[in-house]
């Protein structure tokens, strides 16, 4: 489904009261919307609010393994390079830049769907599977927020949340996105505010526990708003957490450094349930190719990021949450 029509189909749930569930790609080029009492081979938990069947794990004899074969270190450096070349230009303040790293796993992207812990949870059958901790736009009683998720750390390392909340660079790179998403929200909600600012919440993985900080903006819509649930959304796209600063010209940055398709990994999907909206950022991604399984994953650049602290962010998100 074409963008357009999605957002029409959306706009005309929402006036009408009807739920829905929808999933928008990261440019903008693919999307669904899907009534909440339609069949569908989508498999979705928006924070409880879901269409899974009875869990059917098929490892539960079996101790999951993910062996991951990250790319090169010069390959990433190479891209890092370029998107610091654009950053010194003054065509970016950030840019959120991915990879496609290579994996193997000896369970099945159904297994990793019912299995994982994470707020947001999807899955396309063979296709790809999604576990993201990350929210894009909540709506509740006409107050619309975002928690945009920007820094990781490793739990292990010795005061690591005092750490990563005194890291400069961190704090740089949190900073411009909690301003970018104060400005999209101020295109459609009025009393836009900082509510939180850089608070912490741990994430227990396969590989160890890793801390995230987000914070929270939010804003007062319209009362009519329902009747534009999907022209909202729009506005909002796509999410600043996973592009960067300013959006038209990073998206151009992200396209000549990935020199990959991302497809629907960073892009939104969300549940509107005919009062309320939920919505994450599809971030920490497993994607069957044809030339196997691919576990997307990246992070922010600044012109203050060191290139192996950056490489070494993107293996660390590679994870399985369980």
């Amino acid at each position: 489904m074409i963008l357009n029509s999605a957002i029409s189909l959306m706009n005309a749930y929402g006036k009408e009261g009807k739920g829905f569930f929808f999933i928008i790609d990261f440019l903008g080029e693919n999307s669904e919307v899907i009534a909440l009492d339609a069949e569908t081979d989508l498999i979705f938990n928006i924070n409880g609010i879901s269409n899974e069947k009875p869990s059917k794990i098929e490892y539960r004899n079996t101790s999951p393994q993910l062996e991951i074969k990250p790319i090169s270190f010069n390959a990433y450096k190479n891209a890092f390079e370029l998107v610091q070349a654009a950053l010194h230009q003054g065509n970016s303040f950030l840019v959120n830049l991915t990879f496609a790293t290579p994996i193997s796993l000896n369970i099945s992207l159904e297994d990793v769907f019912y299995a994982s812990k994470a707020k947001y949870r999807l899955l396309s059958l063979d296709k790809f599977v999604c576990f993201s901790p990350e929210t894009f736009v909540k709506i509740e009683a006409g107050k619309i927020s975002s928690n945009p998720m920007k820094g990781t750390i490793s739990a292990d390392i010795p005061n690591a949340k005092e750490r990563i909340l005194a890291n400069q660079k961190e704090l740089a790179e949190h900073t411009t996105i909690v301003d970018l998403i104060r400005n999209d929200l101020s295109m459609v909600a009025n009393k836009v505010q900082v509510e939180r600012f850089r608070y912490v919440e741990k994430i227990t993985t396969n590989r160890g526990d890793i801390l995230q900080v987000s914070s929270k903006i939010s804003g007062q819509l319209p009362k009519d708003y329902p009747n534009y649930i999907g022209s909202i959304i729009a506005k909002l796209l796509p999410a600043g957490s996973i592009s960067g600063a300013p959006k038209p010209k990073t998206v151009e940055i992200i396209k000549q450094a990935e020199n990959y398709k991302r497809s629907f990994y960073t892009g939104i999907c969300g549940v509107f349930d005919g009062e309320s909206l939920d919505s994450g950022v599809m971030i920490r991604f497993i994607e069957n190719t044809p030339n196997g399984l691919v576990f997307k994953s990246g992070g922010g650049i600044t012109a203050l990021s060191d290139v192996k602290e950056e490489y070494e962010e993107l293996i660390a998100k590679v994870y399985l949450p369980f």
